[in-house]
C-alpha cells in the first residue's frame, strides 16, 4: 500500500480533512474521543505526515519574531539563548529585533511581522510603553508571549520573575545587615516589574518599622548623564547606608560615585542590584545579585509559543511565575 494521506484517513472516518489534521496536531478544539480515532487509524495505516507540504499548506515561515530592549543586557542575551534553543530544538528560526526602549521602534517592528514574516512573537516590552494601541489584543492579530517586561492591564500570556518577594528580599536582607537608611533605584516604571519591586521595597520597610524618606527614592531614566547626576547628589546629601538598584545599569556607576566620594562599600553603603552581571562576582567588593532565572524564562516563553501556535490551550492571561535568587556577596557583608 503507498503512503497514507490527511484525506484517505478523512474518508475511512468519515471526518473532514481538516478535523483530522487539527486532531493529529492535538488541537485543543477537537475532542479526545475523535484524537483517539484519528491517531489509533493513523498508527494502523503508518500515516506519516508530510513536513515540507504542511509548511506549504499553512504557509508558515517556521520563525519565530523576538524583540528586546536590548542585546548587550546580560539578561536579554542569556534569554535570548533559551529561546534559541527551544527554537532549534522544533525546527525554528529566530529573528531578533532591538527596540532600544523606544516605543515608536517597537511598534514599527510588530506592525512589519503582522505581514508573515513571522509565525509568533516573543516580547518584552520597552520601558516606556504603556500599554500603547500597538499592544491591544495583539494576541489576536499574531500568537504573541511577553516575558521579563510585560505590560500592566492587558490580558496576555507572560512569563515574568516573582519581582514583589525579590525586591522584598533584598530589601530585608539590607535591613538584617543593619541599614536603616535605605535608597531605592527606581526604573523601568511604566512596566509591572519595576512597579511591584517597588512595592516589594516599600512593604519591606513598613513590616521592619523604618520610616520612609521619599528623597531615598530615586526615580531614573534612560539617560546614563542625568542618573548619575541624580544618583551622586542623593548618594552625598541624604547618606543612605544601603543601595537597592531595580536594574544592573546603575550598578557601576554607584560604585564609581563611592570611589569618588570615598565612601568605602559595604562598611558605610551596602549595595543590592537586580542583575544577572556575569562580573558581580570579580567587581570589588563582589555584587550581591537578585539574579533572574533568564535562560529559563526564555525557554518557557518559547515553549508557550509553540504551544499556541500548535493551537494548543493557552489563554491569555495564562502566566508562568519563575523565581529569581538573592545571591549575597561583598557588597553586603557585615563588618
Amino acid at each position: 500500500m503507498g503512503s497514507v494521506n490527511i484525506k484517505q484517513l478523512a474518508r475511512e472516518l468519515n471526518l473532514s480533512a481538516a478535523t483530522v489534521s487539527r486532531a493529529l496536531r492535538d488541537s485543543h478544539e477537537i475532542s479526545s474521543a475523535t484524537k483517539q480515532r484519528v491517531n489509533d487509524l493513523a498508527r494502523k495505516l503508518n500515516y506519516e505526515p508530510n513536513p515540507s507540504a504542511s509548511t506549504l499548506r499553512s504557509h508558515k515561515s517556521k520563525t519565530l519574531a523576538v524583540i528586546v530592549p536590548e542585546i548587550a543586557n546580560n539578561f536579554f542575551s542569556l534569554a535570548i539563548n533559551g529561546i534559541e534553543e527551544v527554537a532549534r530544538q522544533h525546527g525554528y528560526h529566530v529573528l531578533i529585533y532591538q527596540s532600544h526602549d523606544n516605543v515608536e521602534a517597537e511598534a514599527s517592528f510588530i506592525k512589519s511581522l503582522l505581514t508573515g514574516r513571522a509565525d509568533g512573537i516573543l516580547l518584552s516590552v520597552a520601558s516606556e510603553t504603556v500599554n500603547e494601541i500597538h499592544l491591544m489584543d495583539l494576541n489576536k492579530q499574531i500568537p504573541t508571549v511577553f516575558f521579563d517586561r510585560v505590560p500592566d492591564g492587558l490580558n496576555t500570556v507572560n512569563v515574568t520573575t516573582n519581582d514583589y518577594e525579590s525586591a522584598y528580599d533584598a530589601a530585608e536582607h539590607l535591613i538584617e545587615s543593619g541599614c536603616k537608611k535605605i535608597a531605592y533605584l527606581f526604573a523601568l516604571n511604566n512596566l509591572l516589574a519595576g512597579k511591584n519591586r517597588l512595592k516589594g521595597y516599600l512593604n519591606a520597610l513598613k513590616d521592619h518599622n523604618i520610616d520612609l524618606d521619599d528623597h531615598l527614592i530615586i526615580t531614573c531614566g534612560k539617560d546614563d548623564i542625568n542618573n548619575y547626576s541624580l544618583l551622586k547628589d542623593a548618594i552625598s546629601k541624604y547618606q543612605p547606608d544601603g543601595v537597592i538598584s531595580a536594574t544592573e545599569e546603575l550598578v557601576l556607576p554607584c560604585y564609581e560615585i563611592c570611589q569618588l566620594l570615598k565612601i568605602n562599600i559595604p562598611n558605610y553603603l551596602k549595595i543590592v542590584s537586580f542583575s544577572n552581571l556575569k562580573t558581580a562576582p570579580f567587581l570589588n567588593p563582589s555584587l550581591t545579585t537578585v539574579t533572574q532565572p533568564a535562560f529559563e524564562m526564555g525557554f518557557k516563553a518559547a515553549s508557550l509559543l509553540l504551544k499556541l501556535l500548535d493551537n494548543k490551550q493557552v489563554e491569555p492571561g495564562d502566566a508562568e511565575v519563575l523565581n529569581s535568587v538573592l545571591i549575597k556577596r561583598g557588597s553586603t557583608a557585615v563588618k
